[in-house]
């Protein structure tokens, strides 16, 4: 009879749902209770102050919906958007592909500027783009900071410098989803109008919690008192709901108390830690992963190192190889969760995902876990040689500066 339990722990290293640490699991183990108690706001008054911290800011606004990254993209469209105005997207990526689609599929007009896959965002198409549209029907340009299919890392930066040589008044709008809480995000110094986080990956907790953060350029983009009547429709993402109801500690509705506390766990594990160390943290398991690969004798999807993320390392598998059939083998044989590959690259590529609450023995272990499923497809890697790459670098660099 086949063994119907597993033991161990499944080994979670997709780029996100990602660990999320004990004690925040602990904190979200509470009873139910009165959102609407003079009690509450103690809980969620600093939740809107403390979270800016993760987008690099001061002067923005945080808006929390119990949603996904995806319905976080739909408010941050409907908010501020009407239905036939323009706005500039790259596509390089899955997700890149699918906040295209949405803007698409809610009315939007989508000027697409197609990337390589493996390669990312282009500052100078962008700021040609921009510069050709003179009387600005360009209203919003759409960037994924972070984008998990590929392996890949814009330059935020870069494009906030396009769009302000061109003279050009469009939003920025950014997908931060794997990147805020893990990566370096300067959403004040970028002037950055929109920025898109989820719950599930750099902040550590389940999926479900959609954050926000919001320019004032883009709350009086939202301010619908101009009397504009062809606004895209929005009740459930409406930030002028939370906008009456947020100063005061509460909701428009009943909000998700358990990753509400589980938040509040969360940032303070980043606050404990230091920005600064999750970043570096983050870059040392990412750069510990890419030298695995090259070990490996394989190529990352990211096509040079400058779109390298340090969240998420996309692996290119050999001609003939299936990708899809070493993620399931990982999966049964050895309890891995591997990334899949999606879209262009479905079945060329797995990925691991070194995101979140993770240290060096946790990404040794995923290494070594995708060496021997490898290995018994058929790919011929040298047998250990990943885990003593990677191990070799981070004994070399320690996860903390400080």
């Amino acid at each position: 009879m086949a063994a119907t339990r597993r033991p161990g722990r499944n080994h979670l290293f997709v780029p996100g749902p990602t660990n999320i640490p004990d004690r925040v699991m602990r904190a979200m183990m509470v009873q139910s209770e009165d959102h609407r108690s003079v009690d509450f706001p103690a809980l969620t008054k600093p939740l809107f102050q403390d979270a800016k911290a993760v987008y690099g800011s001061t002067d923005g606004t945080i808006f929390l919906f119990p949603a996904s990254g995806t319905g976080i993209w739909e408010s941050a469209l409907t908010n501020t958007l009407s239905r036939g105005d323009k706005v500039l997207a790259s596509r390089f990526g899955q997700f890149s592909h699918l906040w295209i689609d949405m803007a698409q599929r809610l009315g939007l007009e989508v000027i697409v500027q197609e990337e390589e896959w493996g390669t990312g965002a282009n500052p100078e198409r962008i700021g040609e783009a921009l510069r050709a549209d003179k009387n600005h029907e360009i209203k919003a340009v759409m960037v994924v900071h972070n984008e998990t299919a590929t392996g890949v890392t814009s330059d935020v930066g870069a494009v906030r410098k396009a769009i302000d040589a061109a003279g050009h008044p469009a939003l920025l709008f950014v997908d931060g989803v794997s990147s805020i809480g893990s990566l370096p995000f300067k959403m004040d110094e970028w002037k950055v109008d929109c920025a898109i986080a989820g719950s599930q990956k750099g902040l550590m907790l389940p999926a479900g919690l959609g954050v926000i953060c919001v320019s004032q350029k883009a709350l009086k983009a939202a301010d619908t008192s101009s009397g504009q009547n062809d606004r895209l429709a929005h009740v459930y993402f409406d930030w002028a709901d939370h906008q009456k109801q947020n100063p005061g500690g509460y909701f428009p509705y009943t909000p998700s108390l358990p990753l509400l506390y589980g938040l509040r766990e969360a940032l303070a594990c980043l606050n404990e830690e230091g920005l600064e160390n999750v970043f570096h943290r983050h870059h040392v398991l990412g750069e510990a992963t890419r030298q695995a690969v090259a070990a490996w004798g394989l190529k990352t999807c990211a096509k040079e190192a400058k779109w390298n993320s340090d969240t998420v390392t996309a692996i290119v598998v050999p001609e003939g190889v299936d990708a899809a059939a070493i993620i399931k083998h990982a999966y049964v044989r050895y309890n891995l969760a591997l990334g899949a590959g999606l879209n262009q690259v479905a079945g060329k590529v797995f990925r691991i995902g070194h995101v979140g609450d993770l240290n060096e023995l946790s990404l040794l272990g995923a290494i070594a876990g995708a060496e021997m499923a490898m290995l018994d497809n058929g790919v011929k890697v040298q047998p250990g040689s990943g885990v003593a790459a990677a191990s070799s670098y981070l004994r070399e660099n320690p996860l903390s500066k400080s």
